[in-house]
């Protein structure tokens, strides 16, 4: 059975640490669509200034790194503005660019990107 498969078969797993380990067992391919399919359907739910923070908080950005990710990952740097309150805003349909920037400006993307994805574990259950 490969990882892929293990992880469907048998759910994401009982507590945060064994999703982490399962996670850990997949190919970085599977890693990265897990991380954008969570950015969208995260967005949709809480809305994109949520998702930002919790992307931020899970990757250790700042506004400038998360725009230099931003950018890196194919964004448009004309897109990223601020809201009424001047938190960071990017356009929904853009979150994406940050997997593949984060993986052109961390070595330690991998990590990050799990990091992610297990600090968004509660939140998946509504997914």
């Amino acid at each position: 059975m490969s990882p892929e498969e293990h992880v469907s078969a048998t759910g994401l797993s009982a507590d945060p640490a064994e999703y982490q380990r399962r996670l850990e067992e997949q190919s970085d391919e599977q890693i990265d669509a897990w991380a954008i399919e969570l950015l969208r359907d995260i967005s949709i739910r809480q809305g994109v200034r949520s998702v930002i923070r919790h992307f931020q908080h899970a990757t250790h950005l700042d506004d400038a790194a998360l725009t230099r990710v931003y950018t890196a990952g194919g964004g448009a740097p004309a897109t990223i503005g601020r809201s009424a309150e001047g938190e960071l805003m990017l356009p929904a349909i853009s979150l994406r660019y940050l997997v593949p920037g984060l993986r052109r400006s961390a070595v330690d993307a991998r990590a990050r990107l799990i990091a992610y994805l297990v600090g968004a574990f509660e939140e998946l259950v509504y997914i």
